[in-house]
């Protein structure tokens, strides 16, 4: 929490790297090939729609992969109430397949993709990007 009683903008990033563990067991099951093999985190982008007053009552992430390269894939969120009512963030981010023995990027497999792919939406719409 912050000065002004809201979640703080870092608390942001942390909800969506829960999300991405949670999304990931559910998209992946006890398959953990992908966090095994090595993935890094290269880049994030959230846009901050509306403060998120401290509660307890949950929120709830909204996430989808997008852009899908021979060692990378963007994954898409929108963080808002779990009704969609209350709308507080958008954001994206880069996640790079990294191959620990090398300590450089790995190429994706064609099952990891297609496994992406059944997850795939739209571009993150956000409204001030350059």
């Amino acid at each position: 929490m912050d000065a002004y009683g809201h979640v703080n903008n870092v608390q942001f990033l942390r909800l969506l790297e829960d999300a991405r563990v949670v999304g990931f067991e559910d998209w992946f099951g006890q398959d953990r090939s992908l966090l095994d093999e090595g993935v890094l985190v290269a880049r994030h982008e959230i846009e901050y729609l509306a403060p998120l007053d401290f509660r307890h009552a949950p929120v709830r992430v909204w996430m989808w992969t997008m852009r899908l390269t021979a060692a990378s894939f963007d994954v898409g969120y929108e963080i808002a109430d779990p009704d969609g009512t209350g709308r507080y963030a958008r954001a994206e981010t880069t996640l790079v397949l990294y191959d620990f023995a090398t300590a450089g990027p790995r190429r994706m497999t064609p099952d990891l993709k297609a496994s992406l792919e059944r997850y795939a939406g739209d571009p993150v719409r956000f409204r001030w990007r350059r």
